[in-house]
């Protein structure tokens, strides 16, 4: 067993407060040190008081010599199969018919001594009962210390113990084994929240993967679109001897270049938050590199002054994945129109909705790409959902993206 803790991964927490507190274990931990191993058995050791009274009536000479050897041989093997039980099964190394060997023998080894050596040796049932309650299940625990107790009562009987000790050693024997059936139920509990809480760090971290996956795909889907797009305008024009014309994408292809490189360090240090009016602003660059007129009304950058960060970002998000999906996938489409409006769900829920639909040739017979289910997962997210499907009169392509509108947030005067 090595000195050194395990590593942990980097997606996971380690137990607070374990590398600084040398002599107190948490309860459930698994052992993994021989500090740790030592310290739980030297705690296990402190309640080996009751083991006073076989040793002192053994140290009190009533019996002969082969009597005493065999006593001190019993109470070596029963302690050795004792603190055996704690520090394996802290290993988990100890197999189940191990375990439940080692608790026979301790058991036998109770019954004989009481028998022959007398009633001073009922208090190994006390660890017996113990030991009981830490191999049995759960269900099966109470009552195995009860027939440990119950035990007790009638060797105590059998063996002509003096009556009046029976009841207290009975007794003892079974508040301890429901002590320690308590304990391992405790343990139980915080194994498995530890096992919980690193579960939950693990979907964190997937989670905080997914966003980057997400803003990644959003943000260099959209700037590589464009600078394709701008890359071959500037070819046209150097073909047809326009270079003013062509300097000038190679100009816009270095500045959204470098507005890609700043979105995609905020994305990964997880402080990007696309808003409208950037968007929009986006948008009509993008769009007009791709000779599709934008249609927008002027209103709609303060359409909903009230509405949260996160359901503002995911509305600008919607924008700039439709635009990407125009300019990338929309063949013939020479206008983009984007309507801002709010809706009444039957729940009583009230909804902004933003629109986009454009005239080209339509999504045809495909499925939605990772930009659409990311999207959708963004808005589910904020509580909110998208709609997609063909725009008006079958011609083109509409996007709805819907976001809870809260009681707080003052629309847009007239609406759009």
């Amino acid at each position: 067993m090595p000195d050194t803790p395990r590593s942990h991964r980097s997606d996971e927490h380690p137990e607070v407060g374990v590398g600084r507190v040398s002599f107190m274990n948490v309860p459930g931990a698994p052992v993994e040190t021989r500090r740790q191993l030592l310290v739980k058995v030297a705690w296990m050791l402190l309640w080996m008081v009751y083991l006073a009274y076989p040793v002192g009536d053994l140290l009190q000479g009533k019996h002969t010599t082969a009597a005493t050897v065999a006593g001190w041989a019993a109470l070596a093997g029963f302690l050795g199969c004792y603190v055996s039980l704690v520090v394996f099964r802290s290993t988990e190394s100890m197999r189940p018919r191990a375990c439940h060997a080692v608790v026979g023998a301790m058991v036998l080894t109770a019954v004989v001594t009481a028998f022959c050596l007398g009633t001073s040796w009922l208090t190994l049932f006390t660890y017996s009962s113990v030991a009981v309650a830490i191999i049995a299940p759960v269900r099966y625990a109470l009552a195995g210390v009860g027939g440990t107790a119950g035990l007790t009562v009638l060797v105590g009987l059998l063996s002509h113990a003096d009556p009046g000790a029976i009841p207290t050693i009975a007794l003892t024997a079974f508040l301890s084994g429901v002590a320690m059936t308590g304990l391992q139920r405790l343990v139980a509990t915080m194994r498995e929240l530890r096992q919980a809480r690193a579960a939950v760090a693990h979907l964190a971290a997937s989670e905080e993967r997914l966003r980057l996956a997400r803003d990644l795909h959003d943000l260099l889907g959209h700037s590589l679109s464009l600078i394709t797009l701008k890359s071959e305008l500037a070819g046209r024009f150097m073909d047809a001897g326009k270079d003013e014309a062509a300097r000038t994408q190679v100009a816009d292809i270095e500045k959204v270049a470098r507005q890609s490189l700043i979105d995609v360090r905020e994305a990964v240090t997880g402080f990007r938050r696309p808003t409208l009016p950037v968007e929009l602003a986006a948008a009509r660059t993008a769009l007009a590199a791709a000779q599709v007129r934008l249609d927008v009304p002027a209103e709609l950058v303060d359409a909903w002054p009230g509405l949260a960060g996160e359901e503002s970002g995911a509305l600008a998000w919607a924008l700039r994945e439709a635009v990407t999906n125009i300019v990338r996938h929309g063949e013939g489409a020479t206008l983009c129109t984007v309507r801002a409006d709010e809706v009444w769900e039957d729940g009583g829920e009230r909804y902004a909705v933003l629109e986009i639909t454009d005239n080209g040739a339509g999504p045809g017979k495909s499925g939605p790409g990772n930009g659409l289910s990311g999207l959708d997962e963004r808005l589910a997210l904020v509580g909110g959902r998208l709609e997609t499907g063909p725009g008006e009169r079958g011609r083109g392509f509409r996007l709805r993206a819907l976001v809870p509108l809260h009681a707080a947030s003052v629309p847009a005067a007239g609406g759009v």
